[in-house]
């Protein structure tokens, strides 16, 4: 399931007239013996079909790339759940996966009589409440499982999809839409529609008692999501009669537990109908032929009748609710009030207000909360769906602040905005911005993809028109109807949320069921599979770079300059690229973090955001380990004012004790809330495993050091920032004699760079032991990472890790996926995959990953080790592995600065040309012996260092030290302070 903001569908275009033209008006058209309809000066050529039987299509064509990205989306979701029932949606969401009584079984006559009497079992269990009857039902249920998976195969679907070039395969369950993505090679049309045909044709729901403890281990991981818990109580009481209030897309625990195959199909039946759905395709292909295509592909489907969620409309919110959460996470306050339906003025003009008062830069709450340090961070969004919005003001407190002192200083910028009392130029500049975002925010197939899947299940297609003319219509909003609407409009009637730490007391796990692992039959293939990824096709012919055609280079002064142009649009992207890091200077990150507060002699440090804003263009310092970049982008225009503004920020900024005082409490204050999130806990231990006790993640500034870091260390850092060796790098429309010319007025460049200090060199560990590092968090799951070094970078090896990792634990038709959730249903999440380093002189590691229940750590722990020990043999699965690196490695195009970023990737590996030639030229004689060999030799019968993050409550000491020697390491051990 995946929460969707509905953005402004906004998509690349040349040329800088098309904001001049204001007529977005639908037209008819007729080609190739199909009509459609398109809107006027639409830069995505977007096409709407609808074919007889009422299915819609969709079709954007791009043909920069020979890939197409594919969404069938449905217009039914959680919402459409029965009220007895919630869940249901995204249960089929799983099911579709499947197969149907052509792929995914081995002897559909044969396998049918056990799926019939599953069908029958679930109904059972579904209507007995004694506990003893349901348990012996439920194991007549696995039994008959087990039977029926000697003749199913599992992620058939997967593996066609990754044979045939697809890397994206998945979907989503949202309150109002279901929906399937994927992408694929343009030659591989004929192949993509033939499955997807079939795959709606007749969906069979086999192997169904692992997918559902899946979905378990989906509800668990949100009851251990603190955010996720104050949206659901919030969400009820801004919608009390409305679903998107009162269901959930998981579904309740009871429900979840009692589960109905009948009323699944019954539903598939009901909404899965053409004109309910519509096939979305963006990419490389011709429309005019593609729409015959699909047309024969679907002419099976039949339209019905569909009766859509009708709910009554809710009654105006008249009081201020609130809610308490408490969990584990850090604290923070959400403030909800509830918006309008998709495409109403009122939302037009909440979407305008989300951005006076945050928008990264120039906001109310940008300049007069985060720029003032005045909570840890706030922001606020606008989350739209069909019937409704939400509008949300978030913060989290800072150090000695409360909840309510946090929500306090929300309101008061609520009260600013009702009071006029913004800069009357900020409307311009978000209107110059959202013209920015227009030319670069939907140049990917996919995001085109995503917003015209969303305007489909919100408006039918309908209103694209509306969604291509927002700038306009935002344009002509005036601050006083601003002022006005937002004195109607925020009132005390909202719902404010409190995350408290603390305990919840309130939390029910889903219990795991007995399941006996089926058998997955990872060798066997259907028919149908083996047409479909025999049948032949036109190959496409890999285009690599030749770093010296794709980047010219040159100098300015001492600096080295490497520019690549943009033949598209006025957009440059530029940056200066340091040649050090914070393993250089552990002040760096510090420095970086002080600058957004600081003034120069010309302006303060709220001028600046605000000047950057109001010319569309944005700058950002950004430290890592090895490599500093100031950055700098916006349009071509406004290069020369964006650039010098930079230039003078680092030249001239000046010291301001009272922001470096908050910054300093900030620290510790997020410090704390580091170690109150898991995943960061999870990152700490893992360095831990690679370096041992003094790691990249822990050796930074202890607490006492925070305390005392200095005004003038920092402000010495940024003013002398420009002399450190650096290469400039630049993405624009102008050739590389005009950027240099223009560079050389606005850059100064010593007559030698400074040396840096020497970069501190971590140690990798020997794992010559099985050893265990726990770190105790109170939680429903059990994390687990599995980790070890296993030697020096050898680019003789880079062929055979890209097909073991696509073939072992590199997505749903792998290895892993197959046998740890689909077989075994042990987890909801699981990867295994074998990292590279990115420089030269560093270590591979072997990292696996398990998220499972806690009860279900032991069985989860044996069974990744046994497939880190044995490496299962499926020569089908190989095949289609390898068949995925080699399209992918065909059908890639790294364009734009794309160019330069792999530019400085390979030369940090050793590579003076696109490593990609060679890792295409040895991937052609590999073969299952070349990574059995490989795994045999680099990761199996291997000692490891098990990561785990858990509950002491939940896991038992004894248990794990079943893996190994158990070490519990404390938060301070981990992070450093």
């Amino acid at each position: 399931m995946k929460n969707k903001l509905l953005l402004f569908v906004c998509l690349l275009i040349s040329g800088s007239n098309l904001f001049a033209q204001s007529a977005y008006q639908w037209k008819t058209a007729t080609a190739g013996g199909y009509t459609y309809k398109y809107v006027t000066n639409d830069p995505s050529k977007t096409r709407f079909y609808t074919l007889k039987n009422g299915l819609t299509v969709i079709l954007s064509p791009n043909t920069k790339e020979p890939n197409i990205e594919f969404r069938m989306s449905v217009r039914a979701g959680s919402n459409t759940d029965p009220k007895n029932a919630t869940g249901l949606a995204h249960y089929l969401e799983h099911l579709l996966f499947k197969g149907t009584d052509k792929f995914g079984t081995a002897n559909w006559a044969k396998e049918k009589p056990y799926l019939d009497k599953i069908d029958a079992l679930y109904e059972k269990y579904n209507k007995t409440t004694d506990p003893a009857q349901r348990k012996e039902i439920y194991k007549e249920i696995d039994k008959t499982s087990g039977e029926a998976s000697n003749f199913s195969i599992a992620n058939e679907y997967d593996k066609m999809i990754a044979g045939i070039g697809g890397s994206s395969s998945n979907a989503h369950t949202w309150y109002e839409e279901t929906v399937y993505n994927e992408d694929f090679p343009s030659n591989s049309v004929d192949k993509f529609l033939a499955i997807q045909g079939e795959r709606f044709r007749k969906p069979i729901f086999r192997i169904f008692h692992t997918e559902l403890e899946a979905v378990y281990e989906e509800k668990n991981r949100g009851l251990d999501d603190d955010r996720n818990k104050l949206d659901e109580a919030m969400m009820e009481l801004v919608f009390p009669t409305h679903n998107y209030g009162q269901q959930t897309t998981i579904g309740t625990i009871e429900h979840l537990k009692n589960p109905s195959l009948i009323e699944i199909r019954k539903y598939y039946n009901k909404y899965y109908v053409p004109n309910n759905m519509a096939a979305i395709f963006t990419g490389d292909f011709n429309p005019d032929e593609m729409i015959k295509k699909i047309d024969k592909t679907f002419s099976y489907m039949v339209a019905k009748p569909v009766t859509l969620y009708n709910p009554a409309p809710e009654k105006p919110l008249t009081k201020i609710q609130q809610v308490d959460i408490y969990g584990p996470s850090a604290e923070m306050v959400d403030i909800y009030y509830r918006g309008y339906a998709e495409n109403s003025q009122q939302s037009l003009m909440l979407g305008l207000i989300r951005s006076i008062l945050t928008n990264g830069k120039a906001g109310l709450i940008d300049i007069n909360l985060n720029k003032q340090q005045k909570t840890l961070r706030a922001s606020a969004s606008y989350q739209q769906m069909k019937d409704y919005g939400v509008f949300n003001l978030t913060a989290q407190p800072k150090q000695g602040q409360t909840l309510e002192q946090a929500s306090k200083l929300l309101l008061e910028q609520i009260e600013l905005l009702k009071q006029g009392s913004f800069d009357d130029d900020l409307l311009k500049a978000i209107v110059a911005n959202q013209k920015l975002g227009f030319l670069q925010a939907f140049d990917s197939n996919g995001n085109r993809a995503e917003n015209l899947s969303t305007e489909f299940v919100l408006n039918r297609g309908t209103k694209w028109d509306k969604n291509l003319g927002e700038i306009e219509a935002t344009a002509k909003i005036t601050k006083a109807q601003v002022v006005a609407f937002a004195k109607e409009f925020f009132k005390n009637n909202y719902v404010i949320g409190f995350k408290h730490k603390g305990e919840d007391k309130n939390v029910i796990k889903v219990e795991k069921p007995t399941i006996t692992p089926i058998n997955a039959n990872a060798n066997l293939t259907s028919p149908f599979v083996k047409s479909v990824i025999d049948a032949p096709v036109k190959p496409i012919a890999p285009k690599f770079l030749d770093y010296q055609k794709d980047i010219a280079f040159g100098k300015v002064g001492i600096a080295e300059v490497l520019t690549t142009k943009n033949n598209d649009n006025s957009i440059f992207r530029m940056s200066y690229r340091f040649n050090l890091g914070a393993n250089n200077y552990k002040l760096l990150p510090y420095a970086s973090s002080y600058l957004p507060y600081l003034s120069t002699d010309k302006y303060s440090a709220e001028e600046i955001s605000k000047a950057f804003y109001n010319i569309a263009c944005s700058y950002s310092l950004s430290v890592g380990a090895e490599i500093v970049t100031i950055n700098i982008s916006g349009l071509q225009e406004n290069f020369d004012k964006a650039v010098s503004l930079v230039e003078h920020i680092f030249a001239n900024v000046k010291p301001n004790e009272k922001a470096l005082t908050e910054l300093k409490s900030n620290i510790l204050k997020s410090r704390e809330n580091n170690k109150l999130n898991k995943g960061q806990i999870m990152n700490a231990l893992t360095s831990y495993a690679q370096y041992g006790n003094l790691n990249p993640f822990n050796n930074v500034l202890t607490n006492e050091e925070v305390k005392n870091i200095k005004a003038e260390d920092l402000i010495y850092i940024l003013h002398n920032l420009n002399n450190y060796e650096h290469v400039v790098t630049y993405y624009g429309p102008k050739d590389q004699a005009s950027f240099s010319a223009d560079l050389k007025k606005q850059h100064l460049l010593p007559k030698e760079f400074t040396p840096a200090a020497p970069a501190k060199v971590y140690t990798y560990t020997t794992q010559d032991a099985n050893k265990v590092y726990f770190a105790n968090y109170d939680m429903v799951q059990s994390e687990i990472r599995w980790l070890r070094n296993t030697g020096v970078y050898n680019k003789a090896d880079a062929a055979e890790i890209q097909v073991f990792n696509s073939y072992f634990g590199g997505g749903m038709g792998s290895i892993v996926f197959q046998t740890i959730r689909e077989s075994k249903a042990l987890a909801y999440s699981t990867f295994a995959t074998y990292q590279s380093p990115d420089r030269a002189d560093k270590q591979y590691s072997m990292v696996a990953y398990v998220g499972s229940q806690a009860d279900k750590m032991t069985d989860a722990v044996t069974g990744m080790n046994e497939l880190l020990n044995v490496l299962p043999q499926s020569n089908k699965s190989f095949d289609g592995a390898k068949a995925n690196v080699l399209n992918g490695l065909e059908t890639t195009r790294i364009t734009k600065d794309g160019v330069l970023y792999a530019y400085f990737a390979d030369k940090k590996l050793g590579f003076d040309h696109d490593s990609r030639i060679d890792l295409y030229k040895e991937l052609k004689p590999i073969n299952f012996g070349s990574i059995k060999s490989f795994h045999e030799q680099k990761i199996a019968n291997k000692p490891y260092t098990y990561l785990i993050v858990a509950s002491d409550k939940k896991v038992k000491l004894e248990d794990m030290q079943k893996f190994g020697a158990v070490t519990t390491l404390s938060l301070e051990q981990l992070f450093g302070y």
